[in-house]
């Protein structure tokens, strides 16, 4: 027979109170420390290629992490619909999407894309042909993208682009869409 000086029941509840506040102190420790990863919010896109009919829904970061594997498969989604060339995207563009849905009150809607990625080719090929399109486009650097998103008319979204300050916004009224980029601010 095992001799329990305080009692067995003593001993077992001061024994369940110390694991429940080591419990609690590690919960405590992993939300201020950031480690909590299942907590960390997600950043999500779903977008539609009007010149290809591809759809696509991912999420592209967690937290202040962004997720490589999801940048290589919006890089791919975002390539020159016309040569198949593909060109990292600068991710704050991804970022600028994200916060214009919520700035129209429209988060986790379908953003439309008009263009994305622009080789050196494509551009000159739409100079040519009369289309309106810088000569050293943002385009071509993959730091721009022209949008539209439904339910939401061009000017309301092109306010919403201006009003976040994070690049360059261009307004294409006759075409009813929005240019954005994360070059420097200005407007057209």
């Amino acid at each position: 027979m095992v001799f329990w000086p305080q009692g067995r029941d003593v001993i077992l509840r001061r024994l369940l109170v110390v694991l429940s506040v080591i419990t609690l102190g590690l919960s405590i420790f992993c939300e201020g420390s950031g480690t909590a990863i299942s907590q960390a919010p997600e950043y999500r896109l779903r977008l539609f290629h009007l010149h290809t009919g591809k759809r696509i829904d991912i999420v592209y970061r967690r937290g202040e992490d962004y997720v490589p594997a999801a940048l290589g498969e919006l890089d791919d989604y975002l390539k020159d619909h016309r040569t198949g060339d593909v060109h990292h995207y600068d991710p704050r563009v991804f970022d600028l999407l994200h916060d214009l849905e919520a700035k129209v009150g429209r988060p986790n809607s379908e953003i439309d894309i008009v263009c994305g990625y622009r080789s050196p080719w494509s551009n000159d090929f739409l100079r040519s042909h009369g289309h309106r399109v810088a000569q050293h486009s943002l385009h071509m650097q993959a730091m721009a993208i022209d949008i539209r998103i439904p339910g939401v008319s061009p000017e309301r979204l092109r306010d919403a682009a201006l009003s976040l300050h994070r690049g360059g916004v261009g307004y294409y009224a006759d075409s009813a869409f929005v240019h954005v980029d994360v070059g420097r601010v200005r407007r057209w």
